[in-house]
């Protein structure tokens, strides 16, 4: 079973900016890490770029037969 991963990386702020995300994040029931990848992909998609999200790892027991 393939695991999908995230790429984990620094990414430095205007703290500013990271505040209004913070609070958007927030207003948004995200964490601010989900806001930006949100933020991020209506960024591209509104340039022309569609990227489909990736498969998520089931999570929990694997059925017997497996």
């Amino acid at each position: 079973m393939t695991k999908a991963t995230k790429k984990a990386f620094a990414l430095r702020l205007d703290p500013a900016l990271h505040d209004a995300v913070e609070r958007l994040a927030a207003k948004e029931l995200r964490s601010v890490n989900a806001e930006l990848e949100v933020l991020i992909r209506e960024a591209l998609k509104k340039r022309g770029i569609d990227v489909p999200i990736s498969a998520r790892p089931r999570r929990g027991r694997p059925p017997k037969g497996e």
